[in-house]
């Protein structure tokens, strides 16, 4: 299966596509932007001492990849059925990772408004499902594929190092309204951010909840620069995802004069023309905060 095939879609039009994989008897999906391919199961090489969620190594057209387990991630049962499975290539964060599982069935194109937030009562901060989509009678379970890679080298994703070799900071009090929601890097960002001098930021877990207080802000007569001085936003959230946010945001002439950063795993030389077709003044590829915070001071010092 090639998922490029798939539906171009628009930049914030709130949609995307996702494949369908399965691991046991439980369906999950994964954004099409971040696969490269499908292939059937090849030789994987263990590697000694790995992490327990990598099974081996592939090479693939001349690249050696990490091959990541997602049953054994997922602590499920292995596959009955091995030489039926699907290892599905992918490539977000700046980096190529095989994800091996079960099934893979069909591209679905649906609305990020039709995705659910997972209930708190199994959310966390250690959650490994971003979100629950209801399709032809099944659940359709999210996966947090950034936290299963920072599981697995937690020097992949966000490093508070990067912000010292910055050199000595000075406070702010510039409000940043961020939305992210991955609850793990809600708070990674926001510790991060203080690290940096920004210690006056809002967060919310969608770009819908955003939208919302932005709105709030002008509704009451206040101008928006004396209020907020940034937005920064990821891109794959339910109910809105940020391109849609920052296409409202930059239409909006009480609200467009707002900066926006997009901080995101999907910003690729590839993707990238697609925040700018929305209006983003910066995009930024998790997990590179020295760049995001080197954005900020660039907008709002």
């Amino acid at each position: 299966m090639n998922p490029d095939k798939g539906i171009l879609l628009e930049s914030g039009t709130n949609e995307l596509e996702i494949v369908e994989f399965g691991i046991g008897n439980v369906w999950f999906g994964i954004n099409v932007v971040k696969v490269r391919e499908i292939i059937n199961p090849v030789s994987i090489t263990p590697v000694p001492n790995a992490h327990s969620y990598i099974e081996g190594i592939i090479e693939l057209r001349g690249e050696v990849l990490p091959v990541v387990d997602i049953a054994k991630a997922l602590k499920m049962e292995p596959s009955n059925t091995p030489e039926k499975d699907k290892l599905i290539v992918t490539e977000f964060n700046q980096q190529k990772i095989v994800f091996h599982t079960h099934a893979v069935t069909q591209i679905h194109c649906i609305s990020w408004k039709e995705i659910e937030k997972p209930s708190d009562l199994y959310q966390g901060l250690e959650t490994q499902i971003t979100g629950v989509v209801k399709l032809h009678g099944q659940m359709i379970l999210l996966l947090d594929f950034e936290k299963l890679i920072s599981d697995v080298n937690p020097d992949a994703g966000i490093n508070q190092s990067k912000i010292k070799k910055l050199g000595a900071r000075e406070r702010s009090n510039k409000k940043i309204v961020v939305a992210e929601d991955s609850p793990l890097l809600r708070r990674m960002i926001e510790d991060t951010l203080a690290q940096a001098g920004y210690e006056n930021t809002e967060f919310f877990e969608n770009g819908e909840e955003a939208w919302n207080y932005l709105s709030s802000v002008i509704d009451e007569g206040v101008e928006i620069s004396d209020q907020v001085q940034l937005l920064i936003t990821d891109i794959e959230m339910p109910q809105m995802d940020g391109h849609h946010l920052t296409k409202k945001v930059k239409e909006n002439p009480q609200l467009s004069i707002l900066p926006v950063i997009i901080f995101s795993s999907l910003i690729t030389e590839d993707l990238r023309h697609k925040g700018k077709m929305v209006g983003a003044e910066g995009q930024v590829s998790k997990p590179e905060i020295g760049e995001l915070v080197e954005l900020i001071d660039l907008y709002i010092l």
